[in-house]
């Protein structure tokens, strides 16, 4: 809480450096007195917490206000921008709203000079339209989490954002489109536990902002959570894309069954290789992402488009300090979504990973749902060796947020996966009973590898884990010679267990593409593939 000898103090620095956040603007918010802060300060803060028994984060006071603020009134609550703190930054920062789905205070600190002062939270630092319940939260209820502008407060569009951390540990930035899509975290624990498990979601409860300085935005962030306390330091830079580079170290309490480093989480609900029977919806595809692209340690690219799966579903990829892994949105038509959202513009997400990460596996967790309002896909590098409890662990990789493929590549790409029942079945399969059994798979490639070449010089390299494969083969698609290609396969398989899938082009030992990886669940018919 801020004294009047604080404010005193305050008073007598206004010429200072470090006192000009507090009075950049009129209403802007007020900061409580200094305290020394840096990146070394913070990792000892959180491992003197791990050695301490965990208390878990304070909510806001339950009240009928906070459960009043659902997604509508929230969303009408905005925090002007000549309220910002570094008003006059290239990247104003500005708060979110307490609400009925974010009900955690985060302390927020102005960090200048090696200084850090507490944003004091005011209900008038927030306009409200008439009849809002927001007005009715008391002083000193806290802040929600915070995030960036994208121009000084002063200019027409400064309360549009383009980095943003709200909830938990979670974190996302706008790509080339402008628009915000797949969102990354800070750690994933435990996620998609056994029975009698449940996933652990450690918070971020402190953030210290800087100013923008050689064009970068720097956030130091305290992580508490039952099983780690951490400390990061996220450097953003906004331009040609959002690139964020991360550093963290983790303080370990108790042992961890799935410890997920940089962790990133997406929407999909059907994709064009999808029936959409079940869907309920006349859009043709929704989806913030749709494919898990992959760079190995030894170089292999590969690519798995992503499933809406009839089960929780879990995909590991052995690997030894892979190159990177990320999100795409590889589908960037508007015909294809027809939707005033504009999914086309979602940015990928793509981890860069810097040093020897050692052996472990990306994971990908894909779980059922029935509507576009849950993030139910993860991805995330799960160590070998999780660390035992009392250890610590240091990481540094780089995000990327662009809407251009983040690999430059001249192997070809898969751009679709369709499946469907098979139009053709011959009569002796008929009369076996196999109708019910095959698959049909359209694949298209596109790439500079393909340039000069006929399908028909292409060989189609494809393994199943189980079941058969028949008439596979390259051909033409109708439109866009020389690219892309079509590939089409049949797949036969009986049985409830999924079908492990990948597929390379080549012309004798060239390789022409990327790997395509998938997943097929054979006893799925009319939901999802």
């Amino acid at each position: 809480m801020i004294t009047r000898r604080a404010l005193t103090a305050l008073g007598l620095l206004a010429l200072s450096p470090l006192a000009r956040p507090a009075l950049a603007a009129s209403g802007g918010p007020r900061l409580a007195a200094p305290e020394p802060m840096d990146f070394d300060r913070l990792k000892t803060l959180a491992r003197s917490l791990r050695d301490r028994p965990y208390a878990p984060p304070p909510e806001a006071p339950a009240s009928p206000t906070l459960d009043a603020l659902t997604y509508g009134p929230l969303q009408e609550i905005r925090y002007p921008p000549g309220h910002a703190l570094f008003p006059e930054s290239p990247y104003p920062v500005t708060f979110f709203h307490l609400g009925n789905f974010f009900r955690h205070p985060v302390k927020i600190y102005a960090l200048e000079g090696g200084q850090a002062r507490e944003v004091l939270y005011s209900r008038d630092l927030f306009a409200y339209p008439p009849g809002n319940p927001g007005k009715d939260l008391p002083d000193g209820a806290g802040f929600a989490g915070v995030r960036f502008q994208k121009v000084p407060a002063d200019q027409p569009g400064a309360d549009g954002d383009w980095l943003a951390f709200l909830g938990a540990s979670y974190f996302r930035a706008a790509g080339d489109g402008a628009q915000y899509g797949a969102s990354a975290r800070g750690i994933a624990i435990d996620t998609a536990p056994g029975p009698g498990k449940t996933e652990e979601f450690p918070v971020f409860t402190r953030f210290y902002v800087s100013p923008a300085a050689d064009g970068a935005v720097t956030i130091l962030a305290l992580l508490e959570g039952q099983s780690l306390t951490g400390a990061y330091r996220f450097t953003a830079r906004k331009e040609p894309h959002v690139v964020i580079d991360v550093a963290c170290t983790l303080y370990i309490r108790k042992p961890v069954e799935r410890f997920g480093v940089a962790p990133l989480t997406s929407m999909l609900w059907y994709s064009e290789g999808m029936s959409r029977f079940l869907a309920s919806d006349w859009r043709p595809e929704v989806h913030d992402s749709d494919g898990l692209l992959m760079r190995t340690g030894a170089g292999e690219l590969i690519w798995r488009p992503l499933n809406n799966p009839p089960r929780l579903s879990v995909s590991a990829f052995a690997d030894r300090s892979p190159k990177g892994f990320g999100l795409l949105q590889r589908d960037r038509s508007f015909d294809n979504y027809i939707d005033d959202g504009f999914e086309e513009n979602r940015p990928h997400i793509w981890v860069e990973l810097q040093g020897d990460w050692g052996a472990g596996s990306v994971q990908l967790v894909e779980i059922p749902t029935h509507q576009e309002t849950d993030d139910n896909i993860g991805a995330m590098w799960v160590p070998a060796d999780p660390p035992g409890a009392g250890s610590e662990r240091s990481f540094a990789y780089r995000l990327h947020w662009p809407v251009t493929e983040p690999v430059a590549t001249d192997l070809a790409r898969c751009v679709a996966t369709r499946a469907t029942k098979a139009s053709w079945l011959s009569e002796a399969d008929r009369r076996a009973g196999r109708a019910n059994l095959v698959r049909q798979f359209v694949l298209e490639f596109e790439g500079a590898a393909l340039a000069g070449l006929n399908p028909e010089q292409a060989t189609v390299a494809l393994t199943l884990s189980r079941g058969s494969a028949e008439e596979v083969g390259a051909t033409w698609a109708p439109y866009g010679k020389p690219s892309p290609w079509r590939v089409f396969l049949k797949v036969f398989a009986e049985g409830p267990e999924p079908v492990e899938m990948r597929l390379q082009l080549k012309n004798g030992d060239r390789l022409l593409s990327e790997t395509w990886a998938y997943q097929y669940y054979p006893q799925a018919p009319g939901t999802v593939l």
